[in-house]
């Protein structure tokens, strides 16, 4: 049994288990204590100050760091608490850029709230700021250090979570700033895009590259045919924004907004979840009966693959060469759509809706472009998606659910749970199944692979095989220690316990990505995943290989099937090894095969 202490707050009485701090035994009363640069997903850094409270016969203390001890009274609000942190609060903002209006933080700034709730008034605070210049180099992510109040979680999540190393402190007290290695910027660092940093940042001074004004000049010029489609976890995020129950699956009403925004075909990432599906378990098929390289490890997050090419080069002769489902989707829609369709592949302008930053960089990565032109030309993440929906005054919660347009719309149960963690290892395990014994697997949900645990495996005995043992990792910390492990193995034996690998560069998978709405937590995430799970029990089909569109598309476009020739052309891609000081491509890391 664990060992309980009791204390006080503001003279209520509780119990919470010795090592407990003061500020989350705070979170479990009506107290709640005022923080900035707290996060309950991250370590506590300190650096702020602002989440002090007072302790009987003590000093004030930082209720973050400090454990609750037996017999400990404690105040979190008095007058000399409030100076004291308004005080605090003041000395941030003398050195922040205060653009409020025009922020993409804007009603989701910790330190907005923070100085609204302790009245402070910017017409008192002189302005100590020097400007800085906005770093906004990189493809997916935009630094802008005049917002940033040196709070730390950038750097705790992106050492610490990730350990990508892209970020780090430089300078001490008042003059000490976030910065990249050598101070060089975000595109010359090895910075992966996965953009943790900007969901954590609580201020918007880390935010996505904005491709907003970009789309409105693709829909509103009539020579363009602007299609569009959505990642499986966006239909997860929405709801949360307008007041609806968090986690809750909104197909019908995503589709609704897209078209009341003016996309001339609206269809589905899903649908191109369940085609890589195909292709990758085909791929683990070919592999375990031809003897090639194993484990196969996941190639759907960019954030991840960049990490591999930085860190593990020598792993990529390992990775899936399937593309992701986005590029799978942005390169059919300018072939199979096009043709299917008549229209001219010129004036299509393919845009993706996605949790995750780093999908602005795949989109330009030179290689996916086996379509003729750039397959996918622009890329919203989900914050974007719901500036546009709330630009168009879209009534979300009311508007009248729709179908996505046909084509490259219709998905199964195991397309939709691409967006949780183990979602893509148990939608491959659902087909591979079928691909390896010619009969279907009778209980489709695959639970030992579900939930929010780092590192899971499970073992699972597939007729004509035996037991075959797989892995799902989520956070690039997580894959590290999976990627260690698989090193070691090989470079002792040539042979790994694994045979399949899923790995996401997100904690908690594509529901956690990089561009979902701020103040997103880990409890968040979970019930996002939830909700896919939830869709995916009601859906009449729940196997990708059961897709009558991935049928179709096999039976006239591609007719060799999965991993044929054809195949191997639009749908998969190759991998460059990359500079751990800049990011950018040295060499070819391994080829199509």
């Amino acid at each position: 049994m664990a060992n309980m202490v009791k204390a006080w707050i503001d003279g209520v009485q509780i119990e919470v288990e010795a090592g407990t701090t003061i500020i989350d035994a705070a979170s479990k009363t009506c107290h709640a204590i005022p923080k900035l640069c707290y996060h309950p997903d991250l370590p506590a850094t300190a650096n702020c100050g602002v989440c002090v409270v007072e302790i009987e016969n003590s000093p004030m203390k930082r209720a973050c760091c400090t454990p609750v001890t037996d017999g400990m009274k404690i105040t979190t609000n008095s007058l000399n608490l409030r100076k004291y942190r308004k005080t605090l609060v003041e000395l941030v903002l003398s050195n922040h850029e205060v653009v409020c209006p025009t922020c993409e933080a804007n009603n989701k700034c910790n330190l907005q709230s923070l100085a609204n709730n302790l009245h402070c008034d910017m017409h008192n605070i002189p302005n100590m700021q020097t400007k800085r210049a906005v770093d906004d180099a990189s493809p997916s992510i935009v630094r802008d250090m005049n917002k940033c109040i040196a709070c730390g979680r950038c750097v705790t999540v992106c050492n610490d979570v990730q350990q990508v190393y892209a970020l780090t402190f430089s300078g001490r007290g008042f003059k000490s700033i976030v910065t990249t290695p050598f101070d060089k910027g975000m595109n010359d660092s090895p910075c992966v895009n996965c953009g943790q940093c900007t969901v954590y940042c609580p201020t918007g001074a880390l935010r996505e590259k904005n491709d907003i004004d970009r789309v409105w000049d693709a829909l509103l010029d009539p020579t363009k045919h602007v299609v569009v489609q959505e990642a499986p976890s966006i239909r997860v995020a929405l709801a949360e924004e307008f007041g609806m129950e968090p986690g809750l699956a909104t197909p019908g009403k995503m589709y609704a907004a897209l078209k009341a925004i003016g996309f001339d075909s609206v269809m589905d990432t899903n649908f191109s979840a369940d085609l890589t599906i195909m292709e990758e378990g085909t791929e683990l098929v070919n592999r375990v009966g031809a003897g090639g390289p194993l484990p196969l490890i996941t190639s759907c997050s960019p954030g991840w693959v960049k990490f591999m090419e930085t860190y593990y080069p020598h792993l990529a002769a390992n990775v899936s060469t399937a593309k992701s489902p986005m590029s799978m989707f942005g390169t059919l829609a300018k072939t199979y759509y096009a043709e299917t369709k008549n229209i001219d592949p010129a004036t299509i302008v393919s845009v993706a809706i996605m949790p995750c930053t780093a999908k602005k960089f795949e989109a330009q990565r030179p290689e996916l472009s086996d379509s003729g032109y750039q397959d996918t030309d622009l890329v919203l993440t989900t914050r974007e998606f719901i500036r546009m929906i709330k630009e168009c005054c879209v009534d979300f919660k009311n508007v009248p659910d729709i179908q996505a347009d046909p084509g490259m719309s219709f998905y199964t149960g195991a397309g939709t749970i691409f967006g949780a963690t183990g979602g893509v290892m148990e939608a491959a395990l659902r087909s591979a199944w079928f691909l390896i014994t010619k009969t279907e697997l009778e209980n489709v949900e695959i639970t030992a692979v579900r939930g929010m645990e780092g590192v899971k495996e499970v073992t699972i005995e597939i007729p004509g095989l035996g037991p075959v043992k797989f892995a799902v990792a989520h956070g690039l910390g997580n894959a590290r220690k999976i990627m260690d492990k698989v090193s070691q193995q090989l470079a002792d034996t040539g042979k790994c316990e694994y045979t399949f690998i899923e790995i996401m560069a997100c904690n908690g998978g594509c529901v956690g990505g990089g561009g979902q709405p701020f103040g997103s937590d880990i409890a968040r995430r979970a019930r996002r995943g939830l909700g896919l799970y939830e869709e995916d029990r009601n859906l009449p089909k729940r196997r990708s290989h059961e897709n009558p569109e991935v049928t179709k598309l096999y039976a006239e476009y591609i007719t060799e099937g999965p991993c044929s020739p054809k195949s191997h052309k639009l749908l998969h891609t190759n991998y460059f090894e990359r500079s751990v000081y800049s990011g950018a491509a040295v060499k070819e890391a391994t080829h199509k095969h």
